[in-house]
């Protein structure tokens, strides 16, 4: 793959630990993106947030771990097992990334339940979420999960071209007890391997950031780590 231009943003204060000034690199609207490019970009670590593809370019810290599963080596754990005892009635009903009065609903409620700030980060128009979720180039699906009938969840997946990514996951405060992240992640690890898609891309993995270490628990996780993809193991994660 020939160089990709990338843009620096002019930094900005982490939205994951406090204290930090984060800075990122897109890659320049000047390159025409698409999902075969993407597929290579997200290899070496990149994400997509709405058309932007990006990764961090933070000075001094790597606390921002890229992250995929294989999919096939998977083994659930006792708690994992559980949640999909809890969903064996659980619906799944792939859309378009499109936008739905229901989903911007629900995104919305989400929001306002689980952020710190609440009414700050729900101040959103559906355009801001469509543009947040969606993309005008990538092949992306909006996976909603009912339970008794009810929209429980929604899930954002990308398809790419060795795996699945996991791009958001918003879903009822009233479900929690159903652990709908949790389910949506074991959905797409299922969903990839029937698809004989290698990996499913779990997005950053940041030890200390109590929103972004929860990918450890699924294994064995692969961390993209100074340039090599490499096993990050529950004990490293201890230990350290």
């Amino acid at each position: 793959m020939n160089a990709v231009p990338i843009w620096l943003d002019s930094g900005h204060a982490c939205s994951y630990l406090d204290g930090r000034l984060a800075r990122s690199g897109f890659v320049h609207p000047s390159l025409a993106m698409d999902t075969p490019l993407y597929s290579q970009l997200i290899t070496q670590g990149f994400r997509r947030s709405g058309d932007h593809v990006y990764k961090p370019y933070c000075e001094g810290c790597r606390a921002c771990v890229p992250t995929r599963l294989p999919a096939a080596l998977f083994q659930a754990d006792r708690k994992q097992k559980r949640c999909g005892k809890r969903n064996a009635q659980t619906r799944v009903v792939i859309k378009g990334a499109e936008y739905d009065p229901r989903h911007f609903q629900l995104y919305q409620r989400y929001l306002s339940a689980r952020h710190d700030k609440p009414g700050e980060d729900t101040e959103t128009t559906p355009d801001d979420y469509i543009n947040f979720l969606g993309s005008r180039w990538c092949d992306t699906m909006f996976v909603e999960f009912l339970i008794g009938g009810q929209l429980a969840a929604v899930a954002v997946v990308d398809v790419v071209s060795d795996g699945l990514s996991a791009v958001y996951t918003f879903f009822d405060p009233d479900f929690a007890d159903y652990s709908p992240g949790v389910y949506a992640v074991l959905w797409q690890i299922e969903t990839a391997k029937h698809l004989g898609l290698e990996y499913l891309y779990l997005g950053y993995w940041i030890k200390d950031c109590r929103k972004m270490r929860y990918k450890i628990d699924y294994q064995p996780l692969i961390g993209l780590i100074d340039g090599q993809w490499q096993v990050i193991s529950k004990q490293t994660f201890i230990e350290d």
